[in-house]
């Protein structure tokens, strides 16, 4: 972890030398030397990162290295800080900037001895600590990771010990695999078996491995590991081996056992006419994937390789590349786990009834990942049963547990592995997320942001941060690190989350490594610096006083908002100001001096009977003097005192997403023009004054050209004729539109519309989907429509079609014409529909209406309780 540290400030110096800051006492040159030797000790601290752990005298270096980081970095930060103080303007500024100037000299002459002293402890760690570096120039490892412990690989080799009986939940995932490995096509084909660390993918395809129907099936057998320190050589030996005891052909190995090519020749022909079944263990990285493909070859015998991976981007690579399919390995379900938990807990007995909620309270912490019910059976094994405290100690200081118990070792050394090999620029994106209190959802935008003002996201050529940012989520996603909680319309990640033991280990490291500091429980220790400090507990429990001068970040959760104080215009760094929920309805002028304000979301929701209603936020003038602002939601255009406001929004070309509310008729031309200067939006909402104010858009003639998403709320003359060349739309969202002619010929030629919810938007009787359009619709919404009887689906109409809701359609007789041509539809809802509609679905010849849906595996209809979305859903169809 020093390398994350050490890495932020080197880049930290680069920046501080190009842009040419001049500071007294000679410490420019002080600030070039500690640049220089940080260059050297950098290329000491992967492999440093990795034997921490395991070596006193390394951690001590470390820990002693990413200190100095840590105080040259505040250092710097601080001089900057007294360089661009703001001094106001007139004669007031005149006499600040005077004063400061006096202060600013002593400041300087400080900073410039902090630095000189600075160099100078990073020159005593890298020369009075030789041993240390003898001791990491010997570890050879091209990745800079230590090779893994043979307790790691004895653990490892003991999952494909296990007998099936001690399995749970094998089954049918075996029988799945199997199917896949016998039937199919006779080409090779690859099947990835992915998912985090301790799920047991080694465990399952063990099992089909040894399948009696697959060993008659394939002629050759071999399984190989790559792990994270493969020895390509020995590996091609290994798999040399076993073929050739499968084949019993007398082929010699090569003389020069690194003779890597002569050694894939040689396998390849072994193979090249046998039905072989390659078992790829624990593979990391597609390079080392890559030297392996080569050697099996592409034979027409019904060949098949199974890969097991955490890494999805591996997994599906993979499979695209030779037509294979991906099986995603996922938790246990509740019944299973607690299964497996009485099995290993209570050898293979019952659980007493007066343990049975503190055990599902443990059980629950596990989140169905069987390394961990085993993990914390093997603790709770040795417990009298009689004893109830012992289980009820044992619930409430798992955490504890976990870090000092080695019985957690294998749980925390398979959950390590995936931390161990991240890159250096997302182990600090990864750590954060420590940050956050145990089963949160985290918005993704929102941990985007905080990871750009955090500073760890770097720039990119082409690339905006968010962008960048958006990259490494996506990352540690495909590295089985995170998981989806929820998904957007348009099926992007919206919010996601980390298991909990995860979250655990790198609390732990977090804290251990200085990163962050986590208070949780009253009486809190934690270290006299702390840089990042998050406060999951009531304010009233920190009443001791504590030295928070290094302190960067503070985050809160759970503490009420009356104990935090607002404090604007003097953040000159800020570059979020998340005011979602709250009843602020007017910014200060001062907003504007906050230059590097990249968020302003600034409004909250008052629930109606079939919507969310919106209120903005009052800005001052000349708002578009906010040139980096990205995200402007939502701002009243309805402010009688700025006529130039939707003439201002035009200024902010960096502007990504813009919401708009309150809109006049008299003010869309101005907001029209502004947006055809706004080429970077993606996503826009617009909201008229009230439900019969017209919103014309129609003097947009060119529209942004990488719009995806647009909510349009008020009345529509007609749909905007620009609306048709959005090639980039994704989602479109229109309310009480009050059209008089049908959407539907425009809306279905937009090629890549994923998710489109028409709400009071069409006055006619009839909606006609014709054939090839709307060809990537997976969520279509409709209704309340008044006066609409009748509806018809062509067939070859929403072909991609998943999920179909109608609400308050009062006059529709009966379903739509057409239904069963929709053959990938899943969830089919009729809300707050007519009685006659509801009787003749279920009592008028519900025979009829099943065999037109017998498809679709989820048909409801249900009614709104009071005026919210919280509806109740009966099964239609039984």
């Amino acid at each position: 972890m020093a390398e994350i540290a050490v890495n932020y400030l080197f880049d930290k110096l680069k920046n501080f030398l190009k842009d040419g800051f001049q500071v007294l006492g000679g410490a420019e040159e002080e600030v070039n030397s500690a640049k220089r030797q940080l260059e050297c000790i950098m290329a000491f601290l992967r492999v440093a990162d990795s034997l921490e752990e395991s070596d006193e005298e390394v951690k001590v270096w470390v820990k002693q290295l990413r200190e100095i980081a840590y105080d040259a970095e505040d250092a710097l930060d601080e001089f900057k800080l007294l360089l661009t103080h703001d001094h106001g303007i007139g004669f007031p500024g005149f006499l600040s900037k005077l004063s400061c100037c006096i202060k600013n000299m002593k400041g300087r002459y400080r900073i410039a001895s902090e630095m000189k002293s600075i160099n100078s402890r990073i020159k005593n760690i890298y020369d009075g600590h030789w041993r240390v570096r003898d001791k990491l120039n010997k570890v050879e490892h091209p990745y800079g990771f230590s090779k893994p412990e043979d307790t790691w690989q004895d653990q490892r080799a003991n999952a494909l010990l296990l007998d099936k009986a001690e399995l749970v939940g094998i089954n049918e995932p075996t029988k799945k695999l199997v199917g896949w490995l016998i039937e199919g096509a006779s080409t090779r084909q690859v099947i990835s078996v992915v998912g985090m660390g301790g799920l047991g993918k080694t465990t399952l395809v063990k099992q089909v491995y040894e399948d009696p129907e697959v060993k008659k099936h394939f002629m050759v057998r071999a399984w190989i590991t790559l792990s994270q320190s493969p020895n390509i050589e020995e590996i091609l030996q290994g798999l040399f081996l076993q073929i050739m005891r499968e084949t019993e052909e007398p082929v010699p190995l090569p003389e020069d056992k690194k003779d890597r090519l002569c050694q894939k020749m040689i396998i390849k022909d072994l193979l090249q006419k046998a039905r072989y079944l390659i078992i790829v263990d624990d593979a990391w990285r597609l390079n080392e994937w890559d030297a392996i493909k080569h050697v099996l070859p592409s034979n027409t015998c019904g060949s098949r390789i199974i890969i097991t991976s955490r890494n999805s981007d591996l997994a599906y690579t993979s499979c695209g590349e030779f037509r294979g399919m991906v099986y995603k390995m996922e938790p246990l379900p509740a019944e299973q786990s607690w299964k497996l938990f009485c099995a290993k807990t209570f050898q293979g007995n019952s659980c007493p009834p007066h343990l049975e909620e503190t055990c599902r309270l443990i059980l629950r912490k596990c989140e169905g990942l069987p390394l961990a019910i085993v993990a914390i059976s093997g603790v709770l094994v040795s417990k009298d049963t009689r004893k109830k405290e012992e289980w009820d100690r044992v619930r409430r200081n798992l955490r504890t547990e976990i870090n000092c118990n080695d019985k957690f070792k294998t749980l925390k050394r398979v959950l390590s592995l995936s931390f161990d090999d991240l890159p250096y620029y997302l182990r600090p994106c990864f750590l954060h997320l420590s940050v956050f209190p145990k089963g949160c959802i985290i918005d993704c935008g929102r941990l985007i942001r905080l990871w750009i003002a955090e500073g760890f996201v770097d720039k990119k050529e082409g690339m905006t941060l968010e962008e960048v940012g958006q990259d490494y989520l996506n990352e540690l996603l495909s590295r089985s690190l995170i998981e989806v909680a929820i998904k957007a319309n348009d099926g992007r990640m919206k919010y996601c989350r980390i298991h909990d033991f995860l979250l655990d280990i790198i609390t732990s490291k977090s804290s251990n490594q200085g990163f962050a500091e986590t208070v949780i429980e009253r009486n809190h220790k934690w270290p006299d610096k702390v840089r990042r400090l998050s406060i999951q507990t009531s304010l009233q429990a920190m009443q001791q006083k504590w030295s928070l001068s290094q302190l960067r970040s503070l985050y809160m959760f759970g503490v009420e908002r009356s104990s935090m104080d607002a404090v604007l215009g003097k953040l000159q760094n800020l570059e979020t100001l998340d005011l979602k929920h709250t009843y602020v309805t007017e910014l200060p002028i001062a907003i504007l001096k906050l230059q590097r304000l990249r968020h302003l979301l600034v409004y909250r929701y008052e629930n109606t009977a079939y919507s969310w209603f919106k209120y903005g936020f009052k800005s001052p003038e000349d708002i578009g003097a906010l040139q980096s602002l990205r995200k402007l939601c939502f701002i009243e255009a309805d402010d009688r005192r700025n006529s130039s406001l939707m003439r201002e929004l035009g200024k902010l070309t960096q502007l990504i997403r813009l919401g708009v509310v309150k809109l006049r008729k008299e003010d869309a031309r101005e907001l029209c023009s502004s947006i055809e200067k706004l080429t970077k939006l993606q996503a826009i909402s617009v909201s008229s004054y009230d439900e019969n104010e017209i919103i014309d858009l129609q003097p947009l003639s060119s529209p942004p050209p990488f719009l995806q998403r647009i909510y349009l709320i008020g009345r529509l003359e007609a749909l905007p004729h620009w609306m048709s060349s959005l090639d980039s739309l994704t989602v479109l969202q229109l309310r009480c539109s009050q059209l008089k002619d049908s959407p539907l010929l425009t809306l279905g030629n937009l090629p890549n519309l994923v998710h489109l919810r028409l709400l009071q938007v069409y006055e006619g009787t009839k909606l006609h989907f014709k054939a090839n359009g709307f060809m990537k619709l997976r969520f279509l919404a409709l209704g309340p429509f008044d006066k609409l009887t009748c509806m018809e689906v062509e067939k070859g109409s929403m072909p991609c079609l998943e999920e179909l809701i109608i609400e308050s359609c009062m006059q529709l007789e009966k379903l739509p014409s057409g239904i069963e041509h929709l053959e990938k539809l899943k969830v089919l809802k009729f809300i707050d529909m007519p009685d006659e509609f509801v009787k003749k679905l279920t009592q008028d010849g519900p025979e009829d209406c099943y065999q037109k849906v017998a498809h679709v595996p989820e048909v409801y209809y249900g009614y709104r309780r009071g005026g919210g979305w919280d509806i109740v859903l009966t099964k239609a169809f039984v």
